[in-house]
């Protein structure tokens, strides 16, 4: 079931937002707070989070705080790849958590951490081990990203490839499982964890690893999943189709759902990280999709909903 949606992913990240488009990201923060409301009026027990954000900026979330922001959702959510992408030392998970508390009384919880098997599948064990002594009863959902290794023939979602040289490769192995689907060393002993820690899979549009990625996370014991319903993908043929099938099948789980990426005719400029140029067009979609997926009448979906027209 649905308990929480997470309003948007990274904002604070220019491959999430752009921030040549919206530099003091107000048009962000209107956008979120017209989707907390919408989400709220929908289904006041479903928990709305703050997109994670990456790096984790206190100086980021007293701006969200001055607009605001923080008034229309329940928990905020940080992100962290000490061992890949951040400039700080795994040691310093309890430091970067306290920062984030000193700004907010809200909840914190940890929506994205892993390590990459670029360099050597062993680190990944390692970085699970240290991970989970650290922040295991630190926050109330912890979600290890991720489950699956991002298939070299997809891109990951950034536009900076060239420009990032080998930390744009690491996206592609962070999972337990090998693109192949086979295991990895630090499956077993994620095993060990669960459901403390719960897990953070994206789903492309029509997805063939979904049944797979369903079996093998209730093998490892995990009750927890985040993953995604893409604003963009809503326009797509097929979507409630792909929407309906996606929910159905991850009904099992305490479903944290992100809201996000900008469809390219919606926004101010024709790309996913891109301000919207109508706010309340996302918010709509916020509210159609708890509507649909996490109803006050109790049942998973409704039939009869559409999407709002493009």
């Amino acid at each position: 079931m649905i308990e929480a949606a997470m309003i948007w992913n990274e904002p604070n990240n220019k491959s999430h937002w752009d921030p040549e488009i919206d530099p003091e990201w107000s048009l962000f923060a209107e956008m979120t707070a017209l989707a907390g409301d919408a989400i709220a009026a929908e289904n006041s027990s479903v928990t709305r989070v703050l997109g994670g954000i990456s790096p984790i900026d206190p100086l980021f979330l007293r701006r969200m705080q001055g607009y605001g922001v923080l008034d229309h959702v329940d928990a905020v959510a940080v992100h962290g790849f000490p061992l890949d992408w951040n400039l700080w030392k795994i040691d310093e998970w309890p430091q970067k958590l306290a920062e984030i508390h000193e700004v907010t009384d809200l909840p914190v919880w940890i929506t994205e951490v892993g390590v990459s098997t670029f360099g050597a599948e062993e680190v990944q064990l390692w970085g699970l081990k240290r991970t989970a002594e650290l922040l295991l009863g630190q926050a109330p959902r912890i979600q290890w990203y991720s489950l699956y290794d991002l298939p070299r023939a997809w891109e990951a979602t950034t536009r900076h490839r060239e420009a990032e040289g080998s930390s744009y490769y690491r996206h592609f192995y962070m999972g337990l499982l090998r693109e192949d689907g086979s295991p990895k060393p630090a499956l077993e002993e994620f095993a060990r964890y669960t459901p403390q820690l719960g897990i953070a899979q994206w789903f492309d549009f029509e997805d063939y690893r979904l049944d797979e990625a369903v079996r093998w996370l209730k093998r490892l014991g995990v009750t927890s999943l985040r993953t995604g319903l893409s604003w963009a993908d809503s326009f797509r043929p097929g979507a409630l189709d792909w929407f309906d099938r996606q929910m159905d099948a991850i009904a099992d789980f305490d479903v944290t759902i992100t809201f996000c990426f900008t469809p390219a005719h919606r926004g101010i400029m024709p790309h996913h990280t891109s301000a919207p140029l109508v706010p309340e067009e996302f918010a709509e979609f916020c509210s159609t999709m708890i509507r649909r997926y996490a109803p006050v009448v109790g049942h998973r979906k409704m039939e009869g909903l559409s999407l709002p027209a493009a």
